[in-house]
């Protein structure tokens, strides 16, 4: 085997190694989550014992149990939202944290603490010559000739069964309390009824917004011009067979308002639906944006196919009003825009380097954007920690 080789064995071993060591650090990492977690539950399990008589008020239960099935959410790995539930499903919730809780976490602190016990009594043994050694192979310690190698086998064996243990148990409590206090199909139901009850009201009320708008801008605007457009022109031919260059100049005059109220008349039909839409799709529409944004823009659009119209419209003016805000409010240098469509959903993602800070008052440009996604049964999420940077995410479905 020559040394080009035998360099090639090594570092296969190294990265074998390095595996495996990562494998260790993750399992531990998991551990401890899980110990941790069910210590956590230890102790809530103890205070809701202890403090029953309180929690069977439902305002008090209620909060209580919300904030474990956060954590329960945060042990897996799913996120949860608030949401409406009767009180008893709250009380049963926690009869089931104080049968479940006690005893799984008291299983965590017993594994826990002879874990760490264990390497302490190993180096004192000589203080306790009379006491059995920790909790496996337990015999009598003599010497340093089996403090030390019983404590190693010990924690070893210790931290293996920590290994499988806790995390699974964890793991099936958050489980179990995610499911007691999930909401029925029928509570689900009630929610998404009242949810489409209040998305109706809101589009409802949007629509009607937007057409007193279009009639304010019509009626004041392009109406007042085309008047005074009638009556130039009525005078002019009043007055063509007297004063003919009079008659020249209110023609004239009605032309230059006629062309002032086209633009107006393009205006109010470019807010209702933009033709750079009907012209160049939505992948076109915003790439001609950026390029008049306010801030540098990187624009990345990935295939699309077939989207609604009604999709286009509303995630064209949501990029529209967030980059907007960008240039007005954010002081940021750079903004970035990704749309992609995953199946049935559209996403488009706005994002910029500035003070962050943004959020969706009632009335807001960023409110506007969530009304007008929710009509189409979209969401709006914002990322906007004080410092930045901003993240604003618009999910629409396209079926």
């Amino acid at each position: 085997m020559g040394p080009s080789a035998t360099f090639l064995d090594d570092r296969g071993k190294a990265k074998h190694v390095l595996g495996l060591l990562r494998s260790a650090r993750a399992r531990w990492s998991k551990t401890w989550r899980g110990g941790r977690y069910l210590l956590g539950t230890l102790v809530a399990a103890t205070a809701t014992l202890a403090a029953a008589p309180l929690l069977c008020v439902p305002s008090l239960a209620q909060p209580w149990a919300e904030r474990h099935r956060r954590r329960a959410g945060a042990l897996l790995g799913q996120p949860v939202a608030p949401c409406p539930r009767p009180a008893r499903r709250d009380l049963w919730w926690l009869v089931t944290q104080v049968v479940t809780g006690l005893p799984a976490g008291a299983l965590a602190l017993l594994l826990l603490c002879c874990l760490f016990l264990t390497p302490v009594i190993a180096v004192l043994w000589w203080a306790f010559p009379t006491a059995p050694w920790l909790p496996v192979m337990s015999v009598r310690i003599t010497g340093w000739g089996t403090a030390l190698p019983l404590g190693l086998v010990n924690l070893v064996v210790l931290a293996a069964l920590a290994a499988v243990a806790l995390p699974p148990l964890a793991r099936a409590h958050a489980r179990s309390c995610l499911a007691i206090l999930a909401p029925s199909p029928a509570e689900r139901l009630v929610e998404r009824v009242t949810e489409l009850t209040r998305t109706r009201a809101d589009v409802l009320q949007a629509h009607g917004a937007e057409l007193r708008r279009i009639e304010r801008d019509l009626h004041d605007g392009t109406q007042a011009r085309l008047v005074a457009i009638a009556m130039r022109l009525a005078v002019a031919g009043e007055s063509f067979s007297d004063d003919p260059d009079a008659a020249a100049v209110l023609v004239r005059q009605a032309h230059a308002e006629t062309e002032d109220a086209m633009t107006e008349l393009r205006s109010v039909i470019r807010t209702i639906y933009p033709p750079v839409l009907a012209d160049q799709g939505l992948a076109g529409a915003l790439n001609a944006l950026a390029t008049r944004a306010g801030v540098p823009t990187h624009i990345d659009i990935g295939p699309l196919g077939d989207v609604p119209a009604a999709v286009e419209a509303v995630a064209y003016h949501a990029v529209t009003e967030a980059l907007a805000n960008i240039a007005r409010h954010s002081r940021a240098t750079s903004a970035s825009v990704r749309v992609t469509r995953d199946g049935a959903l559209l996403r488009a993602e706005i994002a910029d380097n500035g003070t962050g800070g943004a959020y969706a008052t009632r009335g807001s440009g960023l409110d506007g954007m969530r009304r007008r996604a929710a009509a189409l049964d979209g969401t709006l999420e914002i990322s906007s920690p004080p410092g930045g940077p901003t993240v604003i995410t618009v999910e629409l479905p396209c079926a």
